[in-house]
């Protein structure tokens, strides 16, 4: 049986008109198009290298900023994923075969981006016998081996709940070990059908257990109730999950699912407040808010 948030008791914001229907993107949500000789600097670099970014695949909305101030969030394992999640604009279907040579071709790409937090995530992989982390593994060594100084940060899948396939992460010691919980326990079989709630709190109460600073994120509007988010927080603190990420999901094209209602900022706001007051040590709680949002700023604890 699927498990399930706790209810929990919490006073409502009163939401605008905006926060109650999907329409027409409300201005909190306008953000400026890539661009930049930085930004087309970067993408020449990943081109070059063969490599992928969950900036461009996710069409992020930070994309400009992030590039344009020399961050990008390295997609590994090829840009085709083996789950059909009802979110997401990385292509599904039936991967190429894994590149040996990729965790190299990362490595030296963080290193001439000069950057000092390098956050690694990936596709799903379901059809490789450890769901390629060992992949993950690799590619912290090399750019552990050429990068001196630079702090790691992985977003992983959830390799399906497997302990032993999550061990060869956690024994890479990466700085910050990300896994996301994307939304609520009742959403989850439209949402990210492939995915187990429990799963996801298995990884991170795991890796919190061998000592690893935990992160995670939500979409919010997709349907959830502020109650149920919070019912989440709840969950996620008594796994022990450090750094928490709230963002509004944006329908990346009419074949996904649509926007059930824009989140407020003030609503961010209060949820921001909410999970402070239940022990994170860092939210970031706003419209725009990715996963890889500010994340070097997550490394060292508040």
């Amino acid at each position: 049986m699927e498990q399930t948030a706790a209810p929990v008791e919490i006073s409502l914001p009163v939401l605008s008109a905006d926060a109650a229907t999907p329409g027409r993107r409300p201005s909190w949500l306008k953000v400026r198009a890539p661009g930049g000789e930085n930004y087309v600097r970067l993408k020449q670099m990943m081109r070059a290298k063969s490599l992928h970014t969950v900036c461009e695949e996710a069409r992020c909305p930070n994309i400009a900023e992030c590039w344009g101030a020399g961050t990008a969030t390295f997609l590994i394992l090829g840009d085709t994923c083996t789950r059909s999640c009802g979110f997401c604009a990385v292509k599904t279907g039936r991967p190429l075969p894994v590149d040996p040579d990729e965790p190299r071709r990362v490595a030296e790409a963080v290193r001439q981006m000069g950057i000092r937090h390098a956050v690694i995530t990936s596709v799903n992989r379901d059809e490789l016998p450890d769901g390629g982390a060992s992949w993950f593994a690799r590619t912290i060594e090399e750019i552990r081996r050429l990068c001196l100084g630079v702090t790691v940060e992985v977003l992983i899948p959830d390799f399906k709940g497997k302990k032993e396939a999550l061990q060869y992460v956690i024994d890479a010691r990466p700085d910050i070990l990300g896994h996301n919980t994307e939304t609520v326990p009742r959403l989850y079989r439209r949402v990210r059908p492939q995915g187990k709630y429990h799963w996801t709190l298995s990884v991170l109460e795991e890796a919190k257990r061998q000592g690893m600073r935990t992160k995670t994120g939500l979409m919010l509007g997709l349907g959830e109730t502020t109650e149920e988010v919070v019912a989440v927080m709840h969950d996620l603190r008594r796994v022990g999950v450090d750094i928490l990420t709230l963002g509004q999901y944006l329908q990346p094209t009419p074949n996904h699912l649509p926007v059930e209602r824009y989140v407020t900022p003030e609503e961010f706001a209060m949820l921001r407040r909410i999970g402070l007051e239940l022990g994170f040590e860092h939210v970031e709680s706003g419209p725009l808010v990715r996963s890889s949002y500010h994340a070097e700023r997550h490394v060292a604890p508040h």
